[in-house]
C-alpha cells in the first residue's frame, strides 16, 4: 500500500473506549443472561468429575500412586530413599541440638512429617524434615521460654548451679511442639484461603540474606559444644552479641579434649565431602560421610570412654520405641504466636522455592496453595508426636534428586530407615559426642557461608537488592530471627513503594513506518509528532506518586500549568477590579449629570431659553464629561471601553455600549446587539460582575507571557494496572487545568480494569467523556491530528509515515 496516500490516515478507524463499549453492547442480552445463569448453576452444581477433581486436588497422592510403576520407579526411589534416610539420622540429631532439644526428638521429626507430606504434597523431589534455619528459630523460642535459670536445683534454702535437665528438656519439648502445631495451623489456614502467594513477598535477596544471618546464629549456638564451655543464655535483641562476648570471656576455660574432637571431626567431614564431590560422577550413590562419621565417633567414644575419662559431653540416653501422641500445651500459644507465624512463612518460602526449582527442571507443576496445606498438615500432625517445625532441606533434596528419586515414595523409604533406627538402633548412639554433631552442623553451613559473595554480585547487578540483603542480614543478626524477618519484610515492601513512587518518566516519539512509540531519549530514530506530547510513566500512578506524576508532566511538556493559571487568574482579577472602579465612577458621573439636569430644570423655571440653546448647552456639557470619562477609561483599561450611548432613556436609565480593541484610536464601536446573552446591563444593575461579564475572556496568549505549540497531550497508561481515588482526582485536575489553556488531554492503552475503576471513581462526565480514552497511543495520535484544525492532512501524513495494511 502506498504510504503517501492521504486517505490512509483519514480512513483508518480510530478505536476509543466509547467505540469498544458500543461493540460489546451489540451482544445478545439473552445470551448474556443465559451465560450468567449457566455459570452460576455450574459453580453450585456437584458432579462426579468435579468431586473427583476436588478430592485429587486435596490428596495429590491419588493422582500418581494408582499408576505407580514398580519397574520404572521402584529401584530409583529405593536407592534414593535409603540415601536420604541415612542423611536424616545425623542431621536429625544434630539439628535437635540447634533447637535445644534432646537428639531423639530430631529423629521423630525426621519420621512423621515426611509420611504426611507423601500424602498431601505435590513436589516429587524435596525432602521434608529438619532444617538449620527452622531449628535455630525453634531454639530461640525454647530457650526464651525455658531458660536454665528457671530449672535450677534447690538444696533446702540454697540454690546450686546444677540445672534440672530432665524437667527443662521436658518443658522445652512442650514449647517446641506447641509452636510447631500453631505454625502448622497457620499454614493450613493460609493454604485454604488461597494465600499461597505470600511467599512471593520474600524475595531471593531477602531469603539469602536471612539464611546467611541465621547461619551465623547457628555457628554461635554450636560454639559452646565445639569449645566445651557453658555460656550464659541470652534472648531478645543483641543476644548474639552478648553470647559472643561471653564466649570470648570463657575462652581460657576451653575444654581441650572437646575442642580436639570437634576439630578432627570438622577436618574429616570437609575432606570426605570434597572427595565425595570430586568422585560423584564415578559413584552410583554418594558416600554417607556424616553417617560414617557418627558411627566411627560413637565406636571410639564407647571403647575409649570419652565421657568418663575426658569429660566429653555425649548424647546420653536415647529411648527406644515411639512416643504416644500428646495434645500440645495450649497455654503457651499466646506467647509463641508471632514466632509461629514467622516460622510458618520462612518454612513455606524455603520449601516452595526449592520445589519450584525441581519442578521446572523435571517438567511438572507444584501447586503453591496445596504445598502450604501439605506443609501445614505435616507440622500439625508432627507436633502431636513431639516433633519440631520442618521444611525442605536443600542438601537432602539434592541427594534425593541426584540419586534418581522419581516420586515421594523415596520419602517413605527414608522414613522407614529412621523408624528402624528409632526402634532398634537408637540406643547405639548414646555415646556419640555432641561435639561431633556440632561439627556436622558447622560443615553443613558451608554453602550458606558462600552466600557472603552475594554482596559482590549484587553490588554489580542491583544496589537496591544489595541494600535489602544487607538490611535483612544486619536486622536478623542484631534483632534475632523473628524480629529480623519482620524488619526485613517491612524494608523490602518499603523499597517497592519507593521504586514505584519515583519511577522514570519519558516522552515518546513515533518510529517511522510503524505504529510504535518509543522513548525519544533512548531511541534516536524516533520522531516527535508535531503539536502532540506523548507522556509515559514506568509505574502505575497512585496516591504515593500522583503529585510527582503531575510535576514530571509539567517538566517534560514545558508547560508549568500552575504558574500559568495563577498568572491568568491574577490578570482576570485585576480586570474585574478595574471594571468595578469604572462602574463606580460611572455611577458618580451619572449622579452629577442627574443633578445638572435638575439644576437646568430649575433654571428653566426662572428664565426663558430656546429649546435649541438648552439642548446645545446640555450636549456641550455631556460631551466634555464623556470626553473626560473616556480619557480616564483609556488610561485604566486599554482593552474594553464603556460609554453611555444616550444621556438618559425614557425610563430614567442610561444605555451603555462598549468599544473593542487594545488601541483606543482604532477601537470599534460595538452595539448592544453584539453582546451575548446576559451581557446587556443598565447602570443601576445590582450584579457586582455586571461589566466583567461584558469582557472577552482573557487568554494567556493574548496576555503575551507564554507561547507554546502543543495542542494535545496523550498520557500513555499502558503500564498502569490499577488506579485509586487520588490518581483519579489528579487526572481530573490535569484534564481541567490543561483545558483552560486550550490543550486537550487523552488517555491511551488503559487496561479494562483501569477503565472500570475510572468509571466507578466518577472520572467520566459530560466534559471528560469515554471518547478521551483510546485503545492505543497510535489511535490517540490519529484522533488528535484529525480533529485539530491547525494540522493539515499532509503535515500528519509526514509525521506518521506508515506503510502497512489498512486496519
Amino acid at each position: 500500500m502506498d504510504s503517501g496516500n492521504a486517505d490512509y490516515h483519514i480512513q483508518r478507524e480510530v478505536i476509543d473506549e466509547q467505540r469498544l463499549k458500543e461493540r460489546s453492547q451489540r451482544m445478545d442480552r439473552s445470551q448474556t443472561n443465559l451465560s450468567i445463569s449457566h455459570r452460576l448453576k455450574k459453580s453450585l452444581s456437584c458432579s462426579v468429575p468435579k468431586l473427583k477433581h476436588s478430592i485429587v486436588g486435596f490428596l495429590p497422592v491419588l493422582s500418581w500412586l494408582p499408576r505407580y510403576s514398580i519397574w520404572d520407579y521402584g529401584m530409583p526411589d529405593l536407592i534414593s530413599g535409603i540415601s536420604v534416610g541415612i542423611m536424616h539420622l545425623p542431621q536429625g540429631m544434630a539439628y535437635a541440638l540447634l533447637a535445644s532439644l534432646p537428639p531423639v526428638f530430631g529423629l521423630y521429626t525426621s519420621l512423621y512429617p515426611p509420611l504426611i507430606y507423601f500424602i498431601f504434597g505435590t513436589s516429587r523431589h524435596i525432602s521434608i524434615g529438619t532444617f538449620t534455619i527452622l531449628s535455630i528459630m525453634i531454639g530461640s523460642v525454647t530457650e526464651r521460654l525455658a531458660p536454665d535459670a528457671d530449672f535450677l536445683i534447690y538444696n533446702g534454702t540454697n540454690v546450686t548451679e546444677e540445672v534440672d535437665i530432665i524437667s527443662r528438656d521436658l518443658y522445652r519439648v512442650q514449647v517446641a511442639a506447641a509452636t510447631t502445631v500453631l505454625g502448622g495451623l497457620i499454614q493450613v489456614v493460609l493454604g485454604l484461603v488461597q494465600f499461597g502467594f505470600v511467599g512471593t513477598y520474600l524475595s531471593e535477596p531477602l531469603v539469602r540474606g536471612y539464611t546467611t544471618a541465621a547461619s551465623l546464629h547457628a555457628v554461635v549456638a554450636q560454639l559452646k559444644y565445639i569449645l566445651g564451655v557453658s555460656p550464659k543464655r541470652f534472648s531478645g535483641p543483641l543476644s548474639i552479641v552478648y553470647t559472643l562476648a561471653d564466649l570470648v570471656m570463657l575462652l581460657p576455660e576451653t575444654h581441650l579434649p572437646t575442642l580436639l574432637a570437634s576439630v578432627v571431626s570438622i577436618v574429616v567431614l570437609i575432606t570426605a565431602k570434597e572427595l565425595n564431590n570430586a568422585l560423584r560422577q564415578k559413584l552410583l550413590v554418594p558416600i554417607p560421610v556424616e553417617l560414617c562419621t557418627i558411627v566411627v565417633a560413637t565406636v571410639i567414644s564407647f571403647y575409649t570412654r570419652l565421657n568418663e575419662s575426658y569429660k566429653i559431653s555425649v548424647v546420653g540416653e536415647i529411648p527406644s520405641g515411639l512416643q504416644p501422641p500428646r495434645v500440645p500445651n495450649a497455654s503457651v500459644f499466646s506467647e509463641v504466636v508471632l514466632d509461629a507465624f514467622a516460622i510458618a512463612i520462612v518454612g513455606y518460602a524455603i520449601s516452595i522455592s526449592l520445589g519450584k526449582t525441581f519442578a521446572l527442571k523435571h517438567g511438572y507443576k507444584v501447586e503453591s496453595n496445596q504445598e502450604l496445606v501439605a506443609l501445614g498438615l505435616s507440622n500439625t500432625f508432627g507436633g502431636f508426636f513431639q516433633c519440631f517445625s520442618v521444611c525442605s532441606s536443600m542438601s537432602r533434596s539434592l541427594i534425593q534428586e541426584s540419586t534418581g528419586g522419581k516420586t515421594q515414595m523415596a520419602g517413605v523409604v527414608s522414613g522407614v530407615i529412621v523408624l528402624v533406627t528409632v526402634l532398634k538402633l537408637g540406643s547405639l548412639f548414646q555415646e556419640l559426642p555432641k561435639a561431633v554433631l556440632a561439627a556436622i552442623v558447622f560443615v553443613n553451613l558451608k554453602g550458606m557461608f558462600k552466600q557472603y559473595y552475594d554482596i559482590v554480585t549484587l553490588w554489580r547487578s542491583s544496589r537496591i537488592d544489595l541494600l535489602i540483603w544487607l538490611v535483612t542480614y544486619v536486622s536478623t543478626v542484631l534483632f534475632n530471627l523473628d524480629m529480623g524477618l519482620g524488619a526485613s519484610m517491612g524494608f523490602a515492601l518499603l523499597s517497592v513503594i519507593f521504586r514505584t513512587q519515583r519511577p522514570s518518566y519519558s516522552l515518546l516519539g513515533h518510529l517511522p513506518g510503524t505504529e510504535l512509540y518509543l522513548d525519544m531519549e533512548t531511541h534516536k530514530e524516533v520522531r516527535e509528532v508535531p503539536g502532540i506530547t506523548i507522556f509515559r510513566s514506568s509505574a502505575t500512578m497512585y496516591f504515593a506518586n500522583a503529585e510527582l506524576y503531575l510535576e514530571a508532566l509539567k517538566k517534560k511538556s514545558g508547560l508549568d500549568i500552575g504558574k500559568m493559571l495563577t498568572y491568568k487568574r491574577r490578570q482576570e482579577a485585576k480586570q474585574r477590579r478595574r471594571e468595578r472602579r469604572a462602574e463606580r465612577r460611572a455611577r458618580r458621573e451619572a449622579k452629577r449629570q442627574k443633578k445638572a439636569l435638575r439644576e437646568a430644570s430649575q433654571r428653566s423655571k426662572n428664565a426663558v431659553f430656546t429649546v435649541e440653546d438648552e439642548t446645545g448647552q446640555l450636549k456641550d456639557g455631556m460631551n466634555g464629561d464623556i470626553h473626560r470619562e473616556l480619557s480616564c477609561r483609556e488610561r485604566e483599561n486599554n482593552t474594553v471601553f464603556v460609554i453611555p450611548e444616550t444621556a438618559r432613556t425614557s425610563d430614567g436609565h442610561h444605555t451603555w455600549v462598549y468599544l473593542k480593541g487594545t488601541d483606543p484610536d482604532t477601537a470599534t464601536l460595538g452595539s448592544v446587539s453584539d453582546l451575548h446573552d446576559g451581557d446587556i446591563t443598565t447602570l443601576d444593575s445590582s450584579s457586582e460582575d455586571t461589566l466583567s461579564r461584558d469582557l472577552e475572556r482573557i487568554s494567556l496568549g493574548s496576555l503575551g507571557k507564554w507561547t507554546w505549540d502543543i495542542h494535545s497531550i496523550i498520557l500513555d497508561f499502558s503500564t498502569a494496572n490499577f488506579t485509586d481515588t487520588v490518581a483519579i482526582k489528579t487526572l481530573r485536575n490535569i484534564f481541567h487545568d490543561f483545558g483552560e489553556i486550550d490543550v486537550d488531554i487523552y488517555l491511551a492503552g488503559c487496561q479494562a480494569l483501569v477503565v472500570e475503576q475510572l468509571e466507578r471513581g466518577g472520572f467520566f462526565s459530560d466534559v471528560i467523556t469515554e471518547g478521551r480514552v483510546f485503545a492505543t497511543v497510535h489511535d490517540a495520535v490519529l484522533y488528535c491530528l484529525k480533529h485539530r484544525g491547525a494540522v493539515t492532512i499532509h503535515s500528519y501524513e509526514n509525521a506518521l509515515d506508515i506503510s502497512g495494511t489498512r486496519l
